[in-house]
């Protein structure tokens, strides 16, 4: 087994995957496959990528991000979708990552092209539920979700 090694060019060709990808986001897992007792990736994600408000459930899943490149708006709700705490993170700034609690409301928003963060959390990997969805926020790619995101990028 050797050494694996993270360089410009790799967040470079990940930012592109990322633009490329309808959803202005890309993952390059670490982790083995979705069953990994841990799982760790790469994030990048670019402006224009809606990440609907969400909140975690399952005991182990909560979720450490640190950013690599870039800058990202962390946005924390209360039950009812209002804004309870914005946060800047950046790599070169006095905030440069997040440890996310169980249950709490959440989503991020790329400020900048380019943006990277690297998330850890236990495995095995659960896919979102309908009962962690924010049943206040719009669906990924409804007609509601674009201007949703915008009032989200103006808290930045």
């Amino acid at each position: 087994m050797s050494a694996g090694f993270f360089d410009q060019a790799f967040l470079d060709a990940l930012s592109v995957r990322a633009r490329e990808n309808p959803r202005r986001r890309q993952n390059h897992n670490l982790h083995p496959n979705l069953e990994a007792p841990a799982q760790r990736f790469f994030n990048a994600i670019e402006p224009g990528s809606y990440v609907r408000p969400h909140r975690h459930l399952a005991p182990g899943k909560e979720e450490t991000l640190l950013m690599v490149r870039g800058r990202l708006g962390l946005v924390f709700f209360d039950e009812s979708g209002a804004i309870t705490s914005t946060y800047l993170l950046s790599a070169n700034s006095q905030c440069i990552g997040a440890q996310i609690p169980l249950g709490c409301w959440h989503s991020v928003v790329a400020l900048e092209a380019g943006s990277v963060f690297f998330e850890v959390k236990d495995g095995p990997y659960l896919p979102i539920t309908a009962e962690e969805q924010a049943p206040w926020a719009p669906s990924e790619g409804g007609p509601a979700a674009a201007e949703f995101e915008q009032a989200l990028y103006a808290r930045f």
